[in-house]
């Protein structure tokens, strides 16, 4: 009795590490079978040869003197096993000219596969390779030309499958034109390589800004998104083909194993940094400590392939990816719910990731990519662009957090905390700067000096709180009679000095004299009876005194005395001393 070749039929799930994820949402999922004899939508009915012994020779199985021991394939994929087995292949639709029809066989890239016409005599020629397009997971799509004026329904062809060691790498046939076949492998090479292009780009270019602003959340997200563009270009089977990376074809699957592995691990050690665990959860951010380092574990298990160990490791790195995909995800969702905006953009990013992540896992146990243009070659890549971006734009708000953060610390530092003017350290130097201007461009520079009259008898008859009061009043006053380019500062206790660029006694006199009408129409009320202010001013200006700095202060201080010795509530002027 005959059978089908052992190996082919059996439905092995292909050994990824989005496996684990793809079981979430593949029941949900509406994953139509593989076109088979069994399905209608088939442009080939597959039959299989069962062998005893030795494989027969080329020639006898074309002739057709075998086809009787040929059995009907049903729906399930055909796998890829060792040795040599031989598949009957019928047309069930016609393509004719212009059309160049071919017969495409997906396979593992490490498979032979040589197809021939039926009823050639002696020993036949095989078809001719027309093109090999690369497919995803180390997979690959041979298309074959047709001989003749094209392909008619009921034609037969054989199809002598060969294979050094068994895989899990779908096996699929289907008819079609030489022009949809190229240009469709030339819209998927288009699609990996733009996306692959932005991601390096975008690693390349945070990589320099890391270069300049020594950040480490910049050099980890270059790592990171470099290492997804490298995973991508090699688990799509494009870099096979490119420049240098082409090297990379000895080392499959490793060559996307191990970027995929490394990139978990710099997306652990990325994501407790944008979430701020370090000050937030320090607890947590060691766990992200240890997950990174179990990642990179990860990554050097893969020798444990040389061994027999490769589905072992399989299996432990689905776990992983699973556990840890879960656990960003909650960590980063916390981080945004405490207001970390940064955490918030990487959550987003994270889902759209892992969701394309998943639903392309799904779809590689029960179909193969080419059969899923939109997902493969669109969704998938385009989810890793643009959770990129969406992962830069968390950068970029992390940063906007830091520098907000460090001109608030900044303007702390130099304003005083009770009336939020200069305090005296940034007056000075603010005095200075504006005088070093003043010279070079031969302008004067007026200081006013206010002093609040009887500023002790208010903090001991209504206490330092109705003094707080009164020296937060008197801001606003003042600063509705100054420019824009004008500075007010708290000299101490209750003293306030005023800078005007470009402006000597005339001018500087009478905006004294406004500012000691308003502070005069200040009233604070205590709990005890309102407080009515008043306050002595002293100016001092470069012009007549030829002083500048520090020096313009002492001026206009001394004119403040002046003042008070002459009732208070007044404005005096600081005039040079004749020799």
């Amino acid at each position: 009795m005959s059978r089908a070749p052992a190996g082919y039929l059996s439905p092995v799930r292909r050994p990824t590490w989005l496996t684990a994820w793809s079981l979430l949402l593949s029941a949900c999922l509406f994953l139509p079978p593989p076109a088979s004899a069994a399905n209608p939508r088939s442009s080939l009915e597959i039959r299989a040869l069962a062998t005893q012994g030795a494989p027969p020779p080329a020639g006898e199985v074309a002739s057709g003197a075998l086809d009787g021991q040929f059995t009907p394939v049903p729906w399930k994929p055909l796998r890829q096993a060792a040795g040599i087995h031989w598949v009957r292949l019928q047309s069930t639709r016609s393509i004719g000219h212009p059309a160049i029809p071919v017969v495409t066989v997906g396979s593992g890239a490490d498979a032979l596969i040589d197809l021939y016409p039926q009823g050639a005599a002696g020993t036949p020629a095989p078809l001719i390779r027309a093109a090999v397009l690369p497919g995803f997971g180390g997979t690959r799509e041979t298309i074959f030309l047709v001989p003749g004026a094209g392909l008619q329904a009921g034609q037969v062809l054989y199809a002598r499958l060969q294979a050094a060691a068994p895989a899990a790498d779908r096996m699929y046939f289907a008819t079609g034109t030489l022009s949809g076949a190229l240009a469709r492998g030339a819209r998927h090479a288009l699609m990996i390589s733009l996306a692959c292009g932005a991601l390096a780009a975008l690693a390349l270019a945070t990589a320099a800004m890391w270069l300049v602003l020594a950040d480490r959340l910049f050099i980890l997200y270059a790592a990171m998104t470099g290492l997804q563009a490298l995973y991508l270009a090699y688990f799509s089977g494009e870099a096979f083909r490119w420049p240098w990376l082409a090297a990379g074809s000895v080392l499959a699957p490793y060559a996307w194993n191990v970027p995929v592995a490394l990139s978990g691990a710099l997306a652990s050690l990325f994501a407790r940094e944008i979430a701020d665990l370090r000050h937030t959860s320090p607890r947590t951010y060691g766990v992200f400590g240890w997950l990174a380092a179990a990642f990179a574990a990860l990554a050097l298990a893969n020798l444990g392939r040389l061994i027999g160990l490769g589905q072992i490791v399989v299996a432990i790195g689905n776990l992983m990816f699973l556990g840890a995909g879960i656990f960003v995800l909650i960590v980063a969702f916390l981080a945004w719910r405490r207001g970390n905006r940064a955490a918030g953009w990487f959550l987003l990013a994270w889902v759209l990731l892992e969701t394309f992540a998943i639903l392309t896992s799904a779809r590689l146990l029960f179909t193969r990519a080419a059969s899923d243009e939109a997902l493969f070659y669109y969704g998938l890549p385009g989810s890793m662009v643009a959770s990129a971006i969406l992962t830069s734009l968390g950068v970029a708000d992390r940063l906007r957090q830091q520098r907000h953060a460090l001109t608030e610390a900044e303007r702390r530092a130099k304003t005083d905390p009770l009336t939020g003017v200069l305090n005296r350290r940034s007056l000075l130097e603010q005095l200075e700067a504006v005088c070093r201007d003043a010279r070079a461009n031969k302008l004067p520079v007026a200081v006013l000096f206010l002093d609040l009259d009887f500023f002790k008898s208010i903090n001991d008859s209504y206490g330092h709180a109705a003094g707080d009061a009164c020296l937060s009043a008197i801001v606003q006053p003042i600063q509705a009679e100054l420019r824009q380019s004008d500075i007010i500062g708290r000299y101490g206790g209750e003293e306030f000095v005023v800078v005007l660029s470009g402006a000597d006694n005339a001018a500087a006199q009478p905006i004294a004299e406004r500012i000691r009408l308003r502070v005069a129409e200040i009233c604070i009320q205590a709990h005890e009876a309102p407080i009515q202010m008043t306050c002595s001013i002293g100016v001092a200006s470069s012009d007549p005194l030829n002083v500048w700095g520090e020096a313009l202060i002492a001026q206009a201080d001394a004119a403040v005395y002046a003042a008070k010795r002459l009732g208070r509530n007044r404005v005096q002027v600081a005039m040079p001393i004749a020799a």
